[in-house]
């Protein structure tokens, strides 16, 4: 069906450009031009637009004077201003707004999930007699080492194995883990955090306030790169020789300064990177110092969290078993977790239907609409803060040539082609609302309120595909004449072709995404490779660049839209658009 309207797309334009044609456009060559729009590319981006480039330090500092803004209605403005020039260079090209589906044997139960897709294992409940939880999150994951982990499977793995200073409870809101509570300066400025008395690793050992002062400096010092490390640019100290202002003043006592007050302090205490690690265990590698991840990446490394990773058959299968010394061990009823290590959704989804699994957190697309109409009650779909969207590498050789205005230009009319209400119907079909925005739909201001409540805030007509069909493809060929390429009959000339390569991990949904896409870029003739990599190697080659085009997905890890702002600064290590770079 998307090829016939594919095809019926170029033809009304055709249709009607050679009814609007005046006699004069008519006696040029049928080769220059299928439009008649002409677009200026330099006037056409905009004056929120920013060489994403060579002038991308404008958008690292306004990020940097929002962090110090103490005028919260102001840092909300400034907000948006980062917003705009974020989405006016198109490399980010949102889809939909993120939700989680997932299936959970009805025997099973106390496991939940915030609204940043972690999900907490250590108070499940099974009601069939057994005392092991079976899971499939992900394929192999990319670090254990909470400091370093950027996924959200891996996520679910720190919660897992370790516990920071606060997290979260079952109605999502954050408490005390390690934490007993903090007192704040009046200011805003000075945080006294009392630890709880008697925490141990898991090894026995004990966890002191110390152990929270190296795990922070650790995670925020250049040398480790985490990925996350400027989540700690709001402390005093972020990027000098010193280090961050965090100190013991005894064993259950931590101090830390910030250089702005920040109104989700307690979100970033429940946050992996704010996890401790145990600095003997750490150091222990060989070659701890230029491979910092490598002492968790056996079973049997050191933790403080419910469970303890006892067993990894790399790419089959985790063993997690309760940690005796966890400081609520008394309430954890599960022995043991065995995690499924899969990206296969079909395998993952025979294994849950074969009774092998507790949970699958992956469900092959073509289940979907049978789950929904049968109403099967293991079926859950729950809210999510976040975006699934597709990420240009601004630094790609498919824009050798062009002007920065003109690239802009290339990357606005792949987005305008993109078809979001068949992903989201046909592909996603739990809901999804097509996105016109980075910063999801519902996320808090900062300032009391809301960022962004409807699609009418957003930076472009998410259905004007379908709305419009001849004049969004009219709108979208006009684009790329302004970047330079030629048309003949609707399609790219064989004179000024577009190829590149879309990269995608494993699922069938992912891929369902690409096939959409490729077929709707293929309506004007761009030619897009899909190329399918297991996760780990997917990950590291967005984060190097490696890439033109490629999928991606952003779920907030605490509800305040710096969290979506602040990955694309220059030396943010989830830069994947390799914006300064």
């Amino acid at each position: 069906m998307k090829k016939t309207l594919s095809i019926l797309l170029v033809l009304v334009v055709l249709c009607s450009y050679a009814f609007c044609q005046s006699s004069a456009e008519q006696a040029k060559p049928a080769s220059t031009s299928t439009s008649s729009l002409v677009i200026d590319p330099e006037e056409h981006v905009g004056a929120d637009y920013v060489d994403p480039v060579k002038d991308w330090s404008k958008y690292d500092d306004l990020i940097a004077a929002i962090k110090s803004e103490t005028d919260t209605a102001k840092r909300t403005e400034m907000m948006h201003e980062a917003e705009d020039i974020l989405m006016s260079n198109f490399c980010v090209i949102p889809f939909y707004y993120y939700n989680d589906v997932y299936m959970l044997k009805s025997y099973a139960s106390g496991i939940y999930s915030n609204a940043f897709a972690t999900k907490f294992f250590q108070y499940a409940k099974l009601s069939n007699g057994s005392d092991t939880l079976r899971v499939c999150l992900a394929s192999e994951p990319d670090f254990l080492d909470p400091a370093l982990n950027s996924s959200v499977d891996g996520a679910c793995l720190a919660a897992a194995a370790f516990s920071g200073l606060y997290t979260y409870d079952a109605s999502g809101v954050t408490v005390p883990a390690c934490a007993v509570g903090y007192t704040v300066s009046e200011d805003g400025l000075e945080y006294t955090v009392t630890l709880k008395s008697g925490l141990k690793w898991s090894d026995g050992s004990d966890l002191t306030a110390s152990d929270f002062v190296y795990s922070w400096k650790r995670a925020s010092s250049d040398e480790t790169a985490a990925d996350y490390g400027y989540m700690f640019s709001g402390f005093v100290g972020y990027g000098t020789e010193e280090g961050i202002s965090v100190e013991a003043v005894d064993d259950v006592t931590l101090k830390f300064e910030l250089s702005a007050p920040c109104a989700y302090m307690e979100d970033l205490m429940a946050f992996p990177t704010f996890f401790p690690v145990k600095q003997s265990a750490v150091e222990s590698y060989a070659d701890w110092k230029t491979s910092p991840g490598g002492w968790c990446q056996s079973a049997g490394f050191v933790s403080n969290g419910p469970f303890v990773c006892t067993g990894w058959n790399h790419d089959v299968s985790m063993t997690y078993e309760k940690n005796p010394y966890w400081y609520d061990a008394d309430n954890v009823s599960i022995n043991k977790i065995e995690f499924m290590l899969s990206a296969d959704d079909n395998a993952i989804f025979a294994a849950y239907n074969a009774g092998d699994l507790d949970l699958a957190d992956s469900i092959p697309t073509d289940a979907i609409a049978e789950l929904i109409s049968s109403g099967n009650p293991e079926f859950h779909v729950v809210d999510e803060l976040g975006t699934y969207y597709a990420a240009f590498n601004c630094q790609s050789k498919i824009f050798e040539g062009k002007t920065p205005a003109q690239a802009a230009c290339m990357r606005e009319a792949f987005s305008l082609l993109i078809d979001r209400d068949y992903i989201c119907e046909n592909v996603g079909q739990t809901g999804q609302i097509a996105a016109n925005s980075f910063i999801p739909l519902g996320m808090a201001d900062g300032n009391g309120g809301v960022f962004k409540s409807d699609t009418s805030e957003g930076y472009f007509d998410a259905y004007a595909i379908n709305k419009d069909p001849a004049g969004t493809v009219a709108k979208a060929i006009a684009l790329l004449e302004a970047a330079g390429y030629k048309f003949e009959n609707g399609k790219l000339s064989s004179e000024t072709p577009i190829s590149l390569t879309y990269l995608t991990n494993q699922t069938s949904g992912h891929i369902a995404v690409a096939e959409s896409v490729q077929q709707d870029l293929a309506a004007v003739g761009i030619e897009l490779t899909i190329q399918v990599q297991d996760w780990n190697v997917f990950l590291q080659e967005r984060k190097n660049g490696n890439f033109d085009f490629a999928r991606e997905g952003w779920i907030a890890d605490f509800n305040d839209p710096i969290n979506m702002l602040e990955m694309w600064i220059t030396a943010s290590g989830n830069n994947d658009c390799q914006f300064g770079k």
